[in-house]
């Protein structure tokens, strides 16, 4: 019993320090099973994220940025590859699938992964990615190692399911999980909310945190112990990416850039897609409703636009560049969102418009910490295809449509 009054005696110490004593407000209330669930919270959640100053917004010089085009890339495709594959045949490169979303916006309570996008068979999100890197371990003749970053919310059922879909005929022992770091949300006065009594809201720390989450759940020991020196960093929702993709892989270690991004041309001058640039001299993003009406009309000397690239979320990043940077903080991003919590008396309350900040960080903060981009442009018909929502623009109906022209079965 003493150790649960320690932690008590600590608990109040760090609240008392940030001032966010109002977590414990209904502690008395609790039985020891959740008192103890509240305390190990406290102990685990970092504070110090929680601010009220909403980011100034200010942006360095932005510049363009020079873009290694689809007919350059197809005139070395060779030489590419053949880097790119000697690369992961020697166990250099590994994949990180950022998976820690649900499938709210596509009317499911379950992870986004686990969608099915098939019509006449079973063919899921996850499905379609594991696929998409059996491609690449095929031609190279080895397996390369996976890390799916989950949340607190859909760890156990995304576990789940690769082991009830056999990992989707994947080597089960180059598939390791681990779980995005939350950080908490509070109120407009930085007070942070309870989601209920014995449980503090939080929130996935942003897509700027997997490396700091990698190393927390352990995996940095695996990628230190296989040699890997590669990793392809990229986002669940795009069912059509190329993963660990030689030709990338090679482009990316021959270019001597610290990572590498894939990025597709706009459909259209105003496709909501953050387009990649220089940032004070640093590869940098900006985001669609940043572009002003100078930067759209900008040309580079061939009289293509300056600001026509569009991230698509797959990044290459050389380990030793990470390790560089990983005890540095990122910027933090304030955002503000409808916060579900309980009030002081106890109440469930579900907001119907903003009432709070969360915090993230981003992946395009850690790109601009390092030295050297590769701009890599692929044909989205082959390789963008994300699914953001159920019907119109970026959503299954079109991903549909774009698998089917890839020759995938449905």
């Amino acid at each position: 019993i003493n150790g649960v009054h320690m932690l008590l005696d600590e608990a109040i110490n760090k609240l008392e320090a940030c001032k966010q004593k109002q977590l414990l407000r209904f502690y008395n209330e609790l039985d020891p099973e959740k008192q103890n669930m509240l305390l190990s919270q406290i102990e685990a959640t970092d504070f110090s994220v929680v601010r009220t100053d909403k980011d100034s917004g200010a942006r360095g010089a932005i510049t363009p940025i020079d873009v290694t085009g689809i007919s350059e890339i197809n005139l070395r495709r060779n030489e590419f590859m053949s880097v790119g594959l000697s690369e992961i045949r020697s166990g250099h490169v590994a994949a990180v699938l950022l998976a820690g979303g649900m499938g709210t916006r596509l009317g499911s309570d379950a992870p986004k992964g686990m969608y099915n996008v098939g019509i006449t068979r079973d063919l899921y999100i996850f499905e379609c990615l594991i696929n998409n890197i059996k491609d690449v371990t095929k031609a190279s003749g080895n397996s390369i190692h996976l890390f799916v970053m989950t949340s607190d919310r859909n760890n156990d059922a995304t576990i789940g399911f690769f082991k009830e879909k056999n990992y989707f005929g994947y080597d089960p022992d180059y598939v390791h999980f681990f779980i995005q770091d939350m950080a908490p949300a509070s109120d407009y006065n930085g007070k942070v909310y309870l989601e209920e009594k014995w449980k503090i809201s939080t929130s996935p720390n942003g897509n700027g945190g997997w490396y700091s989450s990698m190393a927390k759940g352990g995996m940095l020991d695996i990628v230190k112990d296989n040699g890997i020196e590669w990793l392809n960093v990229f986002s669940v929702d795009n069912v059509l990416q190329r993963i660990a993709d030689p030709v990338f892989v090679g482009a990316t270690k021959l270019s001597g850039c610290s990572v590498g991004a894939k990025v597709i041309r706009k459909a259209s001058p105003d496709e909501r897609v953050g387009v990649i640039c220089l940032e004070d001299g640093r590869p940098s993003i900006v985001e669609y409703y940043e572009l002003t009406d100078e930067m759209r009309e900008a040309k580079f000397p061939n009289g293509d636009p300056a600001y026509n690239f569009g991230v698509t979320l797959n990044y290459l990043f050389r380990v030793e560049e990470l390790n560089a940077i990983i005890g540095k903080s990122l910027p933090l991003h304030i955002v503000e969102k409808k916060i579900p919590h309980i009030d002081e008396h106890g109440e469930h309350i579900e907001p119907d418009k903003p009432n709070g900040y969360k915090f993230e960080t981003l992946i395009l903060d850690m790109i601009h910490m390092l030295n050297g981009c590769l701009v890599f442009e692929v044909d989205r018909k082959h390789e963008f295809a994300p699914i953001k929502n159920r019907t119109g623009v970026d959503s299954v109906e079109s991903a549909r449509e774009l698998l089917k022209l890839n020759g995938v079965i449905l």
